[in-house]
This record gives structure tokens, C-alpha cells and sequence, in this order.
């Protein structure tokens, strides 16, 4: 859990770096597609980090009072930041088109 916590604060740092030192329109071109797939990913640690807290609660983090309380809060609303943040699929199929449009012409896939 930490170390995918640790992977997003370090690529949210840098695509916040590159956004004060860009202007919009280079942001929009170079950038578009990295922070698509950067909401993506945080939405996705999010729902597994729930998860994975919910195992190590055992029983204690699926009861809705108690000690596993905001296990279970935690776990049950999760899955609405992926919603909220935009639909992963698009998000995702964002920056794969960002980054085979920045593709040189001769690269072969």
C-alpha cells in the first residue's frame, strides 16, 4: 500500500512541477494525456489500498461502527472517487492517444 502511494504523490509532484512551469496551451499539448493517466491510476490505488485495508481489518473492517468503522466508510466510498474524477476507461484511452500522437512517425509498435 505504501509504495503505491509513494509511486502517486512522487507522479502527482511532478506533473504539478511541469504545470507551473508550462503555459496552458503546453499543457494541453504535452501534458493532457500524462494527467489523464495519473487520475487513473490514483483512483485505481485508492479502490486497492480500501481493499487491501479491509483485509488486514479482517472482520473489524467490514463492521460499519467500532474499530473497523473507517475501514468500512473508507472501502464503501472509494469506488465514487473513480467516478467522480472521470470514467477510468476514458481516462486511460486519453493517454494512450496522447502519447502514440507524440510517437515519432517510424516507431514500430
Amino acid at each position: 500500500m505504501i509504495a503505491r502511494v509513494e509511486a502517486g504523490q512522487n507522479w502527482l509532484e511532478f506533473v504539478t512541477h511541469q504545470m507551473n512551469n508550462m503555459s496552458y496551451d503546453e499543457q494541453s499539448d504535452k501534458i493532457a494525456g500524462t494527467i489523464g493517466l495519473l487520475k487513473q491510476y490514483i483512483t485505481r490505488t485508492g479502490r486497492e489500498t480500501a481493499e487491501d485495508a479491509t483485509l488486514l481489518f479482517g472482520g473489524r473492517g467490514i463492521t460499519a461502527s467500532g474499530m473497523g468503522k473507517l475501514i468500512e466508510n473508507y472501502h464503501r466510498t472509494s469506488p465514487y472517487d473513480a467516478i467522480l474524477g472521470g470514467s477510468e476507461d476514458v481516462l486511460g484511452d486519453l493517454g494512450v492517444r496522447q502519447a502514440i500522437k507524440k510517437m515519432p512517425k517510424d516507431t514500430r509498435l
